[in-house]
């Protein structure tokens, strides 16, 4: 196994240290805005949420994306139809278990778009897409 398949003590790979930075800008930002952060990097078979928060009794599921080369497009446009489906995987999944707390309250689905490391340069998208 590679340390880009997740062996578990391994140092991470460049592209998920520059992740975790991302993440870790979306969550201060968010925080500063008002948002708690029930938890982070949520894994289910097939899907995955960086962030849980909660907003004002709703429940708020955030995609980070950080896209420092746009030759391939921006960091918002990098949230295909296949990734919207694992997000909302990975929420229903944890509605139905550790998140059954909170399976009546509304749900938003948000996003973090960065073109680069730097807290100017976030941005916040309320409402990215939804569930359906």
């Amino acid at each position: 196994m590679s340390r880009a398949q997740g062996i578990v003590g391994a140092p991470p790979t460049p592209a998920q240290a520059r992740g975790r930075a991302a993440e870790d800008l979306a969550a201060r930002h968010l925080v500063s805005h008002g948002l708690r952060i029930l938890e982070r990097n949520v894994r289910c078979r097939g899907g995955e949420v960086d962030l849980i928060c909660l907003d004002c009794g709703a429940i708020v599921f955030v995609e980070v994306r950080l896209r420092t080369n746009p030759r391939f497009g921006g960091a918002a446009e990098s949230i295909t139809a296949a990734k919207r489906r694992r997000i909302l995987l990975a929420a229903q999944w944890w509605l139905g278990g550790r998140g059954r707390r909170f399976a009546a309250a509304a749900c938003r689905f948000d996003a973090v778009v960065l073109d680069q490391l730097d807290e100017a340069a976030v941005s916040w998208l309320r409402g990215a897409f939804d569930a359906g």
